[in-house]
């Protein structure tokens, strides 16, 4: 066998494997791997491809619902039933450690990725989303990195033609060396126009299509499996680079040659590459594959067997199509100028046989690679970290009330947590398609309508990593509710959830016991919720030696359905004179919320309150309020707590409140506090008698708080400000920190 060279348990280790992985690689080929394998193994078995440190928790995750036709791990993404034929496919992904490093094409190929695994499927993608964390962003680190991820989603995007529709931007000093960048991605296909990431049929061939391979991205998922360090700058090669006009006509080239029917099964080549695609592919459909390492179209020359085989170059699909329709599939990709070049055959072995100029370079079982088969599983060790018993001994008490709440006021809007993310939205296409329905009517979620239908789908990404942080649990919990509460007050009905979950190093007990906990609460969420996981991603390692790990992050990526676009509402107040109610409890409390952490300055406190059956409960009722056309707008009460609200309510038509607080609670807590489950909502007067009606009728607690004004916010007879004036502050805070 060429490239025989044996390889030792050092070299193992130099490639991410542990001893006793080595061992049983030896024991699963009944022999002493080369170099080329054992890179095989060192890619498939990383915790990006495998999932080995988080598998036996994620499958306690709930998976099954009446709407699901591709369930988690199934596919490249999930796929809901819509109804009337339709289904929507999505999924959320990291593009992590190669953003901390090369911020603009680590971001731009994250957009790629994920929208190929959207069109892999068969279905068009019509939406994008980010969720994006950064350190301080008066550091100039910081700057560069959001300066070179915003331009990296944005021109990719923009020039692959998807508009971005929603997303969050957070700062915290955590996230300094280790920036999050996850992308999700949401398209449309018919029912039963679909293709699957398998392959079968002895003799069929196994094409290569769209851009050539080349040495960028070699060993970027293991790259991805382990802590950013001083020597991380190292692994820049493992950075992809990305070409967003090549995967346009990859995206078209794709759609038609699924609808030829001559497609067997298809898969795109993200984390690992050739030898990912090759080997879930065949696993997946219990066959073999013979791969003639040197038909593989290049971008340089000479490249080694492992590189080919483990290169993350971009806009790259593996397709096995029926044989004897070779000229019509080809004809297709020449139509639309790619490379199409058949590189193997399906064959009855279950193995994967790898040849270079005729030479047998590889020969490994392709099912020992992959997750669900023989892919190493571990639980890990475990342990509540010292500082969760610490921040539960927070106490309002201890925290004296501002004096001068029209401070913290001023504060709050000029914080770049709170004020408008548009610095960074301006970059962004969000019109595109012409079907995005918030681009001029603000909601708490994003609408997109499905064309020649009467629906909308509605997505949003939430994750306060700061709850998450003080109690996983009950933070990843909260991350599903206000997920499923922006979908609600914007009309739709959630139906499922995708996960970006981001956490340190999983070998240190204190971070892995975050990641169990968040686990539990997104269960129990989802479960409430009817929210089932329909897959994600896992990003590990997200820490660096010097500065620990980032805050847990589990993003969540949540769709709903709207079934019919007359249901769509929107956060705006709309005239003077109405009605301004709270839905929901009030509460005493300040715990984990802005106001506390940057006002204060005081980070020991536990999640702010919440409670699953209350949050249900009023998500039914706005439904009901929303279905009967008796509010005008529905906002939730989210970061920044309910004056921050009533702000961003107030700003889309220059409006104001007048608000009275509640004596039973302090003014800071009523204000500023983050207490969950409750929604801001306002209501014409002549429809003020039908409201009161329908609200006697659940148990859900509400309460007038005031009016909508002509541009004055106004709170218990003080004049706060003017909208003019918030609004001023409000739009400008990222601008005056990173320039026009």
């Amino acid at each position: 066998m060429k490239n025989s060279q044996l390889t030792t348990v050092d070299t193992a280790k130099d490639l991410g494997l542990l001893p006793e992985e080595f061992e049983k690689i030896k024991e699963i080929l009944g022999r002493t791997p080369n170099f080329t394998e054992l890179s095989i193994f060192s890619v498939m078995w990383s915790e990006h491809c495998s999932y080995k440190n988080s598998i036996t928790w994620l499958k306690k995750l709930p998976k099954d619902g009446p709407r699901m036709l591709a369930k988690a791990g199934e596919e490249n993404a999930g796929m809901v039933d819509l109804g009337d034929g339709i289904a929507c496919v999505f999924k959320i992904e990291s593009h992590n450690h190669p953003s901390a490093l090369e911020p603009y094409q680590g971001a731009a190929t994250g957009v790629g990725g994920i929208n190929r695994d959207i069109f892999t499927m068969g279905a068009r993608p019509i939406a994008q989303l980010n969720s994006l964390r950064f350190g301080d962003p008066k550091l100039a680190k910081t700057q560069w990195l959001i300066k070179g991820v915003v331009k990296g989603i944005g021109d990719y995007g923009n020039a692959f033609g998807i508009p971005t529709v929603g997303g969050e931007v957070f700062f915290d000093e955590c996230y300094h060396v280790n920036p999050l960048v996850n992308a999700m991605s949401a398209g449309i296909v018919k029912v039963g126009e679909t293709a699957s990431a398998t392959s079968y049929g002895v003799g069929n061939p196994v094409y290569i299509v769209g851009s050539a391979t080349g040495k960028d991205g070699i060993n970027g998922a293991a790259f991805a499996s382990k802590d950013i360090s001083a020597d991380s700058v190292n692994d820049l090669p493992a950075v992809q680079v990305g070409d967003p006009f090549q995967e346009k006509l990859l995206l078209e080239a794709s759609l038609e040659v699924i609808k030829t029917g001559a497609v067997i099964g298809m898969q795109d080549m993200g984390a690992a590459g050739i030898i990912c695609s090759n080997s879930e592919m065949s696993a997946k459909g219990e066959h073999g594959m013979r791969i003639d390492l040197d038909k593989v179209p290049t971008r340089q020359q000479n490249m080694l067997p492992f590189e080919i085989l483990l290169s993350e170059s971009q806009e790259r699909m593996l397709i096995v199509v029926q044989k004897g329709r070779e000229a019509e599939v080809e004809a297709i990709f020449d139509k639309w100028d790619l490379n199409c070049a058949i590189i193997g055959e399906v064959t009855d072995t279950k193995r994967l046989e790898y040849y270079m100029n005729g030479e047998l370079v590889a020969d490994v079982p392709a099912d020992d690679l992959v997750l669900g088969g023989g892919a190493p599983v571990y639980t890990r060790e475990y342990k509540e970290p010292a500082y969760y018993q610490e921040y539960q001994k927070f106490k309002i008490e201890d925290v004296q009330e501002p004096a001068d709440l029209k401070a913290v006021a001023e504060h709050l809007t000029s914080h770049p947590n709170i004020a408008s993310k548009r610095w960074v939205t301006n970059q962004y296409d969000s019109m595109v398609g012409t079907a995005n329905m918030v681009t001029n009517k603000p909601s708490d979620a994003a609408v997109v309508s499905v064309k020649d239908t009467e629906k909308a789908i509605v997505l949003t990404v939430d994750c306060n990593s700061r709850y998450v942080n003080a109690d996983p649990e009950k933070g990843c919990a909260i991350a599903v509710a206000e997920a499923a509460r922006n979908i609600t007050c914007a009309g739709g009905e959630p139906v499922a959830i995708t996960n970006c979950l981001n956490f340190g190093n999983p070998y240190v007990p204190e971070v892995y016991w975050q990641f169990v906990g968040a686990i539990k609460g997104m269960s129990a969420a989802c479960t409430k919720f009817e929210t089932p996981v329909t897959g994600g991603n896992v990003s590990f390692y997200n820490q660096s030696s010097d500065e620990g790990p980032v805050f847990p992050t589990p993003t969540i990526g949540m769709l709903g359905v709207m079934d019919d676009i007359k249901t769509f509402m929107t956060l705006d107040f709309k005239n003077e004179g109405d009605l301004i109610y709270l839905i929901g409890e009030s509460q005493n409390d300040i715990a984990s919320s802005q106001y506390l952490a940057s006002y204060h300055k005081i980070a020991a406190s536990p999640a702010p309150y919440f409670d699953l059956e209350k949050e249900y409960e009023m998500h039914q009722v706005i439904k009901a309020l929303i279905q009967n056309q008796l509010i005008q707008s529905a906002h939730d009460v989210a970061d920044g707590g309910l004056y921050i609200a009533l702000l961003e309510a107030a700003m889309p038509n220059n409006l104001g409140f007048s608000i009275e607080t509640d004596s039973d609670f302090r003014k800071d807590a009523f204000l500023y506090g983050e207490a969950q489950g409750r929604v801001v909502v306002s209501v014409a007067p002549e429809q003020q008698e039908a409201f009161i009606e329908l609200m006697a009728t659940v148990s859900t607690d509400f309460s007038l708080l005031g009016t909508v004004t002509a541009g004055d916010l106004i709170v218990d007879e003080v004049l706060f400000n003017t909208v003019e004036k918030a609004k001023d502050t409000y739009d400008n805070v990222l601008h005056n920190l990173l320039g026009e």
